[in-house]
């Protein structure tokens, strides 16, 4: 299995995850059941207008609806965008996604330094696949200098979490 197909499928579980834990109201949950039984046009016309509005975890969702071509043709680029206005809300899933995206050069350049700047952000909140990832990046030197200090600290962080 290629890396960036592992790498959407985590993205994937993480979004359902999140999903779990966002929906709050009766009208969230609604939403969130759109998406999950697989009616993408309703969930992409429910998440579109949050979405606009500023939303974040309604711009994380349309970003991996546009990742995955889920209810809207395929487009990184857009996918890019989502996640990046998300990410940099603070939506630690989101910083993870934006990372993928660099890494993999899905919507973007590919560019290892920046992957490794979204997966911080996202490693520093406390995101298991970032510290996972991050102390891998270190532990390779990619997108940053080798550095096995900070690829162990990554490391026994994500171990902390189980």
């Amino acid at each position: 299995m290629k890396k960036s197909t592992i790498l959407r499928n985590l993205i994937t579980i993480l979004f359902w995850l999140l999903l779990s834990v966002t929906t709050i109201n009766a009208a969230d949950i609604q939403k969130g059941k759109a998406y999950l039984s697989g009616d993408f046009e309703t969930a992409l016309q429910e998440f579109q207008p949050l979405a606009e509005q500023g939303d974040a975890h309604a711009q994380f969702k349309l970003g991996v609806m546009y990742d995955f071509g889920e209810g809207v043709a395929e487009d990184y680029t857009q996918a890019v965008y989502w996640f990046r206005k998300a990410a940099e809300q603070g939506v630690a899933v989101a910083q993870f996604s934006l990372g993928v995206m660099y890494n993999n050069g899905d919507g973007v350049a590919e560019d290892d330094t920046q992957a490794v700047y979204w997966y911080r952000k996202a490693a520093e909140q406390g995101h298991l696949l970032a510290q996972v990832v991050l102390a891998r990046m270190y532990n390779n030197g990619d997108g940053v200098a080798e550095d096995d200090t900070q690829a162990v600290y990554w490391y026994r962080k994500a171990a902390e979490q189980g």
